[in-house]
């Protein structure tokens, strides 16, 4: 059973616990200007028992319980919590590439998945994941109980980068799942159309939900610093490979990653989405830690 100390170091959960303060003022801010929930300090979800102890309200004694086990227990409830979270971890095989030394995009993006469920969950907000490649490979709806931060690293342990991915279809097929307002959290390399990605991600906008992307990069796709005769395979497409000179195609190579990369900036500024991109060389705390401060200035 995966604890939150296999997927976060301990200076790294040092400088995690650390952000609860910024992590919070980004969610105030996201709930800035909305209207007061009408449930906000009422119990609607079931948390857990615990034993009766003197000074408990009788009204809050479980009878069936009692009438099963001769003893008393106390129900207790979560309040309704300010923010409904669901995390969308891309799981497909291009986000298992890595540079020869470093970590790969996939383990990059399980431990920054971590680390903001654990925030979230910190402060009590409700947290749900969702792992997919071509199609969801599971889909766990948000939850504000503490035993449920267990349940999405048990899925984040189980799950491993393989397939293909279908990113926009994906996305479409999850927002009927998205019944309130709430914050959308992507976390893939986004290799895919701009214009189909884009267009998925605007129906969680027009539903008024706040979305965040963290594209995740490798150096080395970034950079393309490769010399000599090099043999390209697709990770998505096993069998699928090309032997090439890197310097007669790194031009157009360059030409075409800085196309994409602005034409997706541009269409998530448009639609006033946080786009947090993040290389795997970065030390993924310091890089939150950086991203919730920004954010919490604009709150």
């Amino acid at each position: 059973m995966a604890q939150i100390t296999d997927y976060l170091r301990p200076r790294d959960l040092q400088k995690i616990a650390n952000l609860s303060v910024l992590a919070k003022q980004v969610v105030e801010g996201f709930f800035s200007g909305l209207h007061r929930s009408p449930h906000k300090g009422f119990s609607v979800e079931f948390r857990q028992h615990r034993p009766y102890v003197a000074g408990d309200e009788i009204r809050h004694l479980d009878w069936k319980v009692f009438g099963k086990t001769d003893r008393f227990f106390i129900r207790e409830y979560e309040e309704e919590t300010n923010l409904r979270a669901t995390i969308v971890l891309d799981a497909s095989a291009s986000m298992g590439f890595r540079n020869v030394a470093g970590y790969s995009k996939y383990h990059y993006a399980v431990r920054l998945a971590a680390s903001l469920a654990y925030l979230l969950f910190q402060q009590q907000d409700a947290v749900g994941l969702v792992t997919f490649d071509a199609k969801v490979r599971r889909y766990i709806p948000p939850r504000a109980r503490p035993a449920h931060l267990r349940t999405l690293l048990d899925e984040l342990e189980k799950s491993q980068p393989a397939g293909e991915t279908e990113l926009s279809k994906v996305l479409t097929s999850l927002a009927p799942n998205l019944h309130r307002r709430s914050l959308l959290i992507l976390i893939s390399d986004c290799f895919t159309s701009t214009a189909e990605l884009l267009r998925a991600l605007a129906r969680f906008r027009h539903g008024r939900h706040d979305v965040i992307v963290f594209q995740l990069w490798d150096r080395a796709e970034i950079e393309f610093d490769y010399s000599g005769w090099t043999k390209f395979e697709s990770i998505e497409r096993p069998g699928e490979q090309q032997l090439l000179d890197p310097a007669l195609v790194r031009d157009t190579y360059i030409k075409n990653l800085t196309q994409f990369r602005e034409e997706l900036r541009q269409g998530c500024a448009r639609e006033k989405i946080d786009l947090v991109p993040l290389i795997t060389d970065q030390p993924y705390a310091d890089a939150l830690a950086k991203y919730l401060s920004l954010r919490a200035r604009r709150a």
